[in-house]
């Protein structure tokens, strides 16, 4: 069976909407990814840190969705990675109130030895150098590896963040911080410049405005799913990149076509996410309910 290596956070967060709040549920990127990534029944496993104020329930929680949990250390005397975050009434913009990074300060990634040789990493956002230090412990070259990253580490480890670009095979970015990083408003001729540094894919997320897959001689645009009701944002990027991730570490081969296909199942289970706070709804959702939005983003599309 093929192997995912996901590496993210694994935390609590506390979010404010227009629809209520949620206090210190389950989040992280990790979890996101680890959840939306299981409904493919592949080998996944997450590489992470907690605190010894992590409950036992959501380590269980990940356990039954055949997650690998030997890569979450456990720092019995630190805290949990904490974000909370408050929501405008439109949902596209948001506060940050509070971040704690606690025990992911001095995170020092370890992979599992029975994960060393996976065939799709995905780096989860974090500080370029810890996922430097993730690729260094890879055994093999993996088949395809993934990079999300952000703004944050354009305006402040840029350096080793184009490092990193310039070993992953798809970049996975916004509109926004694909201007950033290559000083054009055009996002096509972003996306040249962005080859350039390194990878064979891209995908631009553009909000309410779907997603552009590019590679250097094809491009797709890949609408949303007309979701009627979103409670809560915060894990719909991670849960694409789940689907994405997923769906490809299922395929037998990476072309253009197959992760075109990745981000049609990663925008449904984005879809999903979105329509409950934090992971609630992913935790429920079976194949099914997924091929059903997807069969409906192609009929838009």
């Amino acid at each position: 069976m093929n192997k995912l290596l996901i590496v993210g956070t694994v935390a609590f967060d506390t979010i404010k909407t227009p629809f209520g709040k949620a206090e210190r549920i389950l989040g992280g990127s990790g979890t996101y990814i680890g959840i939306c990534s299981s409904i493919f029944e592949i080998k996944n496993s997450i590489v992470s840190v907690v605190g010894g104020d992590f409950k036992e329930k959501n380590l269980t929680l990940l356990q039954n969705k055949n997650i690998d949990i030997s890569g979450i250390e456990i720092v019995k005397n630190g805290k949990t990675f904490f974000w909370e975050g408050v929501y405008h009434k439109n949902m596209n913009h948001r506060d940050t109130i509070n971040t704690e990074l606690n025990v992911l300060a001095d995170f020092d990634p370890k992979v599992p030895s029975n994960y060393n040789d996976p065939k799709i990493v995905l780096l989860g956002n974090l500080h370029p150098l810890i996922q430097l230090k993730v690729i260094s412990q890879l055994k093999n070259n993996p088949d395809l590896i993934i990079l999300d990253t952000m703004n944050y580490w354009m305006d402040n480890s840029l350096s080793e963040l184009l490092n990193v670009i310039s070993k992953v095979d798809l970049l996975c970015i916004n509109d926004q911080e694909a201007q950033q990083l290559t000083n054009e408003n055009n996002l096509d001729i972003a996306a040249k410049k962005l080859f350039i540094l390194g990878p064979k894919y891209l995908i631009i997320k553009k909000g309410g405005d779907g997603s552009t897959i590019y590679s250097k001689n094809n491009s797709f645009n890949c609408n949303v799913f007309p979701t009627k009701k979103v409670k809560d944002p915060t894990g719909a990027g991670d849960s694409f990149a789940g689907g994405l991730a997923g769906y490809l570490t299922k395929c037998n081969t990476i072309s253009f076509k197959d992760v075109k296909e990745g981000v049609i199942y990663g925008t449904a289970l984005a879809s999903l996410c979105i329509e409950d706070f934090g992971p609630n709804n992913i935790l429920k959702i079976d194949y099914k309910i997924v091929d059903e939005r997807v069969a409906e983003i192609k009929r838009l599309n």
